[in-house]
């Protein structure tokens, strides 16, 4: 096989590679309009430019090599070149911005150099041992054969234990300039390296490139592939790490808007409440006039506070913000058929800031009422809420059925929404500003029976003043 036929098919097989790695990286990220046009257009495009670089290796540069393709940088930019291709095209077929598309792109070019010298330790140790000198005249078939037979194997298995794992969280996620430039000074380091090694170990060779005669040429190619090995992991445990992180600071962001809006909420709530028991308090006057002129039956007047009643009812817990927040949401359950039984010490709960507290017992309620609306049976359509003391403890309960099943992850319930991205976060809310106050959330399933179980220490102030 010529030279030419040679570096035209390592630049076909890296382009396919690196391709195979770019659509499992970008499979769940937005498309833009004409996509489907879009891909194969670019895809085509891609191997249209890249393969001609396959020429770049034939320029001469004197006495100091054969040609650009056996020179560390050489091999640097014509990488670099395909590399800014992949980024580029990438941008126009995701709507994404450009710093996730290079991220990702960043991701994949590691997690195909991964698999590439993983091989290369698999295939070097085989040459050493002797596994291929009965190939003969079959030995680019069989080289061939056994190299996509294993690479596509190492691919599956990124996938399966790295890429779908990972990817699934960095949808929606705005990632950390300070982790993206890290991770792509590191591939850029990891490339040269690589150049590097590729370049001077190919000119000690013997016959073919990685045989050598040398024992200690065979340490140290195969040292420098695990070094590879090494830095592509790093690459992509670091990116995992962004990620894992941007997703937590978006779910923090999230956290601080809720407890905010649950502010604003309480403010409103609270000032709707007393407009509404003011105005029952004025109907009430005004029944008992008309009553007593008799302008009204006794029937009619039973109806009229009966209707009423309900509006001027004010559970007392103890905690001003929970008055109001039960107060509403009984409101809600009475006029939507929901038993919603309440046992509440609230002063124990004085330790916790307004919008924590409206945001923490708020989450709790409405996931609890989202269950039972969608139950059918009267008797089942009810919600248990518990908070007591014991000893230095505040215990939270809350109790209701469900229809269904519940899955649960990081002993979470999962969403039963179809969009998981973007919900789910009530539950996680909930654990975030527990952990804030030093508590313990659990949550668990039984019998279509939903349990949420809370515990707080009491602060120190607040048990030192309990009465005895």
């Amino acid at each position: 096989m010529s030279v030419w036929r040679v570096y035209s098919l390592i630049m076909v097989e890296f382009i396919a590679e690196y391709s195979i790695f770019c659509v499992l990286f970008f499979r769940k990220l937005a498309h833009r309009r004409h996509f489907w046009v879009r891909a194969p257009l670019f895809i085509a495009a891609i191997f249209a430019l890249g393969i001609p670089v396959a020429f770049l290796y034939h320029i001469p540069l004197g006495n100091y090599a054969d040609c650009l393709g056996n020179t560390v940088w050489g091999r640097v930019l014509i990488y670099t070149f395909l590399f800014a291709m992949f980024a580029l095209f990438s941008w126009r077929c995701y709507n994404e911005r450009f710093t996730k598309i290079l991220f990702i792109c960043s991701m994949a070019y590691a997690a195909q150099n991964l698999a590439y010298k993983a091989y290369l330790i698999f295939w070097t140790i085989g040459d050493q041992c002797g596994w291929y000198n009965g190939w003969g005249s079959m030995f680019t078939v069989w080289y061939r054969l056994m190299y996509y037979a294993i690479f596509l194997t190492l691919t599956a298995a990124i996938y399966f234990l790295y890429i779908r794992r990972t990817m699934d969280k960095l949808q929606g996620n705005e990632l950390n300039t300070k982790m993206l430039v890290i991770v792509v000074i590191i591939l850029a380091v990891t490339v040269l390296l690589c150049s590097l090694e590729d370049v001077n170990f190919a000119r000690l060779s013997v016959e073919r490139e990685n045989h050598f005669l040398e024992p200690v040429y065979y340490a140290l190619r195969q040292t420098g592939n695990a070094f590879s090995v090494i830095c592509c992991l790093v690459i992509l445990l670091l990116s995992s790490k962004a990620i894992v992180e941007n997703k937590l600071l978006q779910e923090l962001e999230y956290l601080k808007y809720t407890v905010r809006q649950g502010e604003m909420q309480y403010r409103i709530s609270k000032d709707s409440i007393e407009r509404i028991n003011i105005k029952c308090h004025d109907i009430k006057y005004k029944l008992d006039a008309l009553a007593a002129q008799g302008g009204i039956s006794p029937e009619t007047l039973k109806d009229l506070r009966d209707s009423i009643s309900i509006y001027d009812a004010r559970l007392e817990t103890g905690n001003g913000l929970l008055n109001v927040l039960i107060t509403e949401k009984s409101l809600y359950c009475e006029q939507n058929g929901i038993n919603l039984s309440c046992m509440i010490d609230g002063e124990k709960l004085e330790f916790m800031e307004t919008g924590d507290l409206y945001c923490l017992f708020g989450n709790i309620i409405d996931n609890a009422l989202e269950a039972v609306k969608e139950i059918s049976d009267n008797e089942r359509r009810v919600i248990s809420l518990v908070v007591k003391s014991k000893d230095d403890l505040i215990l939270v309960q809350e109790e209701n059925y469900f229809n269904g099943s519940l899955d649960f992850e990081d002993g979470l319930p999962v969403t039963t929404k179809s969009d998981k991205e973007n919900h789910g976060f009530g539950m996680r809310s909930l654990r975030m500003i527990v952990k804030k106050y030093g508590g313990e959330l659990n949550a668990y399933a039984t019998n279509n029976v939903f349990h949420i179980n809370i515990i707080f220490s009491r602060p120190r102030k607040t048990a030192e003043t309990a009465e005895p």
